[in-house]
């Protein structure tokens, strides 16, 4: 249900790749909340996802960028302050990929150039958003910048490879641009540590499913969806949350506070 909680607002949203990124439902529940969109993605990403249909539902023009490139982004959102007619109110960072995870690489036998390229894109590519933000001066005061992030930036799971290190280091840009923008420009910075998804990007993690069960499980309200995460990331862009700053906010139906459930014991009898 619709309450105009963005109505007037501007954003650019990056990473949406089809129906199952979180970066997609935040773009349709924009949308749906009177906000003004552009999207953006990799050009390699987006010939290979539907963000063109995405573009013609939500009404978004669609401005290719590779996000570790300052000319792209700088070309990103000069162009997004013409089309959407003013300074941009809120960005969503949606982006991460490991190449060393695709490749089957353990992360005990990392390649270490791919862990460079994974630091890039899935952190790196935060500050530059921000600092191009801000040296354009192209946010509103009292803006909202939001990147998505998991917890595996502060416990181990090792599938998940370099990208912990990743997460952390995100999470790490967000508090410390977090100050800048806060005390130049009213600008709130936070993260999101989201569930385990199932997204195009986390489905391709090895043991994902498992994973994904054990979570849901571990969970007292169980595993948040992406639809749900879409709605906590517009209640971040509103005015609702404008003293909300430099915080990892976990969306996680409780897992982080979990040491053990009953759910994953085996079922046991009492002896006699």
């Amino acid at each position: 249900m619709a309450n105009n909680l963005l109505a007037g607002k501007r954003g650019v949203i990056f990473g949406a790749l089809d129906e199952a990124s979180i970066a997609w439902k935040v773009a349709e529940r924009c949308h749906e909340e009177g906000a003004k969109i552009t999207l953006t993605n990799a050009p390699v990403a987006m010939r290979f996802g539907k963000i063109q249909k995405l573009g013609e539902k939500v009404n978004a023009e669609i401005i290719p960028a590779d996000a570790t490139s300052l000319e792209d982004l700088e070309n990103l959102f000069t162009k997004s302050t013409e089309i959407l007619g003013g300074k941009i109110d809120f960005v969503l960072h949606s982006i991460g990929m490991s190449l060393n995870v695709r490749k089957g690489r353990a992360y005990d036998n990392i390649k270490y150039d791919w862990m460079q390229k994974t630091f890039d894109i899935s952190a790196i590519s935060f500050h530059k958003v921000m600092q191009t933000l801000h040296k354009l001066d192209a946010i509103s005061d009292w803006g909202s910048v939001l990147a998505l992030t998991y917890i595996a930036a502060q416990r181990t799971f090792p599938d998940y490879n370099e990208m912990a290190e990743s997460k952390a280091l995100l999470e790490s840009f967000a508090r410390s641009f977090g100050y800048h923008l806060g005390v130049q420009k009213h600008v709130r910075v936070n993260t999101i540590s989201q569930s385990p998804t199932m997204t195009t990007a986390g489905s391709g993690i090895k043991g994902f499913q498992e994973f994904f069960n054990y979570a849901d499980k571990m969970s007292p309200l169980g595993n948040a969806p992406a639809e749900a995460c879409a709605d906590y990331c517009i209640t971040m862009f509103s005015d609702l949350t404008r003293y909300v700053t430099m915080q990892n906010l976990y969306h996680d139906g409780g897992f982080s506070n979990m040491g053990m459930s009953p759910a994953l014991l085996p079922d046991t009898e009492e002896e006699a």
